[in-house]
């Protein structure tokens, strides 16, 4: 077999963009030992492609991006373009030690620590929706749809199936030329990595076919907008067995569950900033979006920050290992280490502090009684003064990680300063 020419050894940054440098194919197992170079004011470039002013590392510093081969993946040759061996890295300091600037290494220590504090493990699956923006306008879910997404449709999940990324579902989406690609839950830091690839899978092969996609939160003002559901459960890291189930308990949801969700919800406003990162991200989450109406737990609702999926017994079904919470908060202009590793963070505080248990809000609730809910952020700056007022989220980062993303949040508020919403979406869009 014919190894691919090149092989990128990739990062994942602050506004969710796969950056990195290539090396040869002979020189990947040297890539594997010794890194390859990288610069810290790398971190801080934004998602329109500008270093954000007055960062922290200005010109000075060095790093290396050192790859995990766990990641490796090859993408075939096709539609005119080589194939290419594609590694994720974490950024270290010269002599090999952990920097405290890489998001990768802010999920590992997370999910580290969160095994070591409660004996368990998170498990986890990003949903993705994007828009293709040259697919006509059909009707959303139906058969006509899915067939005017071919042969793109098909040759993405034969593409993620070969790669090993485990596709679970394709279909078409209720937005207007949106689709979604799930996959299938994968160890935390697996999944988050996997989140990373199929984003960048998704637009290799679009470009392959020369078509369009972006996974904005919202092409324009009052559209469908696109998420990214982040699926979580909990088993024992020693025998493997689920958690979150609990047969006898409201919503069968365990009490560790219940604990791990009152994380969630307690820094709800914080852990918006760092899930939904873009100027547009917040015309999407609100009420009567199917986004998020509010920060609460709920059962089956999905205006529900945080949601209590459904299980089934139907053919044969365990509802043990199937009871997952799913937080609704995301967007692509996130990062999924990340976000990860702050949902990770957040529950282990709700496990190690004496936090009141969320109202579990049956399926039945009406938006009445839930009138009194608190209500997320409603803008990147509200976000962004939620996460700095929240001692304990903001103390989860290393300073120079946080103040990075800070100035990057601060210089995309002012490059679509005196733009209309409808130019923000665009402007977005245009960047993922």
């Amino acid at each position: 077999m014919t190894l691919p020419a090149l092989t990128f050894i990739a990062i994942n940054d602050l506004v969710g963009h796969t950056r990195g440098r290539s090396v040869p194919s002979a020189e990947t197992t040297r890539a594997l030992r010794r890194g390859v170079g990288w610069v810290p004011a790398n971190l801080a470039i934004n998602s329109f492609g500008e270093i954000a002013e007055e960062n922290v590392f200005g010109a000075s510093g060095d790093l290396r991006l050192i790859p995990d081969l766990t990641t490796g993946i090859d993408i075939p040759a096709g539609h005119g373009r080589p194939d290419l061996r594609l590694l994720l890295a974490e950024q270290r300091l010269p002599d090999g030690g952990e920097w405290g600037g890489c998001p990768r290494t802010f999920a590992r220590r997370a999910l580290a620590d969160f095994t070591e504090a409660t004996g368990l493990e998170v498990v986890a699956s990003f949903e993705h929706e994007f828009t293709l923006r040259d697919a006509p306008s059909t009707s959303p879910f139906s058969l006509r749809r899915f067939r005017e997404a071919e042969p793109f449709g098909t040759e993405l999940v034969e593409l993620l199936d070969t790669v090993g990324l485990q596709p679970e579902n394709w279909l078409p989406e209720y937005g207007a030329q949106q689709y979604e690609i799930t996959l299938e839950p994968a160890p935390g830091l697996v999944a988050a990595d996997r989140a990373i690839l199929v984003r960048d899978l998704v637009r290799d092969l679009a470009a392959r076919h020369e078509r369009s996609v972006t996974f904005a939160p919202l092409s324009a003002p009052g559209s469908g907008g696109n998420g990214v559901h982040v699926h979580l459960s909990l088993r024992d890291a020693q025998t493997g067995a689920p958690v979150l189930f609990d047969p006898s308990a409201p919503a069968q949801l365990s009490r560790e569950g219940l604990r791990f969700a009152a994380g969630v919800i307690r820094h709800a406003g914080a852990l918006t900033a760092l899930s939904a990162s873009s100027p547009s991200s917040y015309q999407r989450l609100a009420p009567h979006t199917w986004s998020v109406g509010g920060a609460y737990l709920a059962e089956h609702n999905r205006e529900a920050l945080l949601r209590i999926c459904p299980t089934s017994e139907l053919g044969g079904g365990d509802p043990r290992r199937q009871l997952n919470l799913e937080f609704r908060a995301a967007d692509a202009t996130s990062n999924p280490w990340i976000v990860l590793g702050a949902l990770v963070r957040a529950g282990l505080e709700g496990f190690q502090r004496d936090y009141e248990s969320p109202v579990i809000w049956p399926e039945e609730t009406t938006e009445d009684q839930l009138a009194e809910v608190p209500r997320l952020p409603a803008s990147v700056e509200e976000a962004v003064a939620a996460l700095m007022a929240d001692e304990t989220a903001a103390g989860w980062f290393h300073p120079d990680l946080l103040r990075t993303f800070l100035d990057i949040r601060r210089s995309e508020t002012l490059a679509v300063q005196g733009l209309t919403p409808a130019e923000i979406c665009a402007k977005v869009a245009d960047a993922y």
